[in-house]
């Protein structure tokens, strides 16, 4: 089954703002999905509708077979939704804050207490569980979102930038809970603008940008469409000059580090072997540049350009 099918979904805004125009997605269920685009692609718009915050212009949307027309409330019991901005009275305790959403889907008080503190713990908060919103850090209230969204064990959780303004060490350990609960079941749509977070975590990605989805495809496919990668290289020696090796652009940026730029179709051990040739060690090497950010922007690059061809 399906998780979420959108089809031909559009908004127009009353501004005359065209955001969606006739996205058509599918979600399966089981699915670590990710959502990416620039800002303004129509990333929050079509969340804010699949979420009922936001009235579509036209197109259906269906979770887990259930139409959002015409059973809005068993689409609602299905979601559990962690917004881009906190949404809570700021003066609650965290405990309660948890403890009140599970009462809108009918949980008991005994069992939303014991579900509260489950997830507390879970989430790194149960120490603060009497502090008021207000006293808490950026992260903490960004987790405690994550928390109130699960305590009514839905089958479909939507994380809207989730980690943003989350140190690295908890921002790890909330990819490790997701990836715990994707394991057990749920499925699970990402939006996130560290790129990154969506290349560790999804198994498949949807591109957006200007109200349509530009290419959906799990993430290793969508990362082998690359045409060129380059890595940074530490040497383990200084150079006296960059060297020639065939078939691969080389650039020094100090005198122990190099620049490779390596195109599709061409080998790392190839590139070990030539600068072996000319007695350069590498040491270590990474990355420049996130590899689905650089196929992102190579992307809406392809979708804008495409654009003005057609304006023209």
């Amino acid at each position: 089954m399906d998780a979420l099918v959108v089809e031909r979904l559009r908004k127009v805004y009353s501004s005359g703002f065209d955001a969606l125009k006739g996205v058509d997605l599918r979600v399966e269920e089981g699915d670590f999905f990710g959502l990416l685009g620039p800002n303004g692609a129509g990333k929050s718009t079509l969340i804010g509708i699949v979420t009922s915050l936001v009235n579509k212009t036209g197109g259906c949307v269906r979770v887990f077979g259930q139409d959002l027309d015409r059973a809005p409330e068993a689409v609602k019991a299905a979601l559990g939704v962690v917004p881009q901005e906190f949404n809570f009275n700021l003066f609650l305790p965290v405990a309660e804050v948890v403890a009140n959403q599970a009462g809108y889907f009918g949980i008991s008080r005994r069992k939303a207490k014991a579900r509260t503190e489950f997830l507390l713990k879970k989430l790194d908060l149960w120490e603060r569980r009497r502090s008021e919103m207000r006293d808490l850090s950026g992260g903490m209230k960004r987790r405690l979102m994550i928390a109130r969204a699960l305590v009514h064990r839905p089958r479909l959780l939507i994380l809207d930038e989730p980690t943003a303004g989350v140190d690295i060490e908890i921002r790890r350990s909330m990819w490790e809970y997701m990836r715990e609960l994707n394991a057990e079941g749920t499925t699970i749509i990402l939006t996130t603008h560290y790129l990154e977070e969506a290349e560790s975590l999804c198994r498949n990605i949807a591109l957006i940008d200007h109200g349509r989805i530009e290419a959906v495809a799990d993430t290793r496919a969508l990362l082998a469409g690359l045409d060129a990668e380059t890595f940074v290289l530490n040497l383990a020696k200084p150079l006296g000059q960059v060297p020639r090796v065939d078939g691969f652009e080389l650039t020094a940026l100090d005198a122990t580090t190099l620049e490779a730029h390596v195109r599709r179709g061409r080998s790392l051990t190839a590139l070990f072997a030539g600068l072996g040739r000319h007695g350069v060690e590498v040491v270590s090497m990474r990355n420049k540049q996130n590899r689905l950010e650089q196929l992102v922007m190579e992307m809406v690059a392809r979708g804008r350009g495409a654009a003005t061809a057609r304006a023209a």
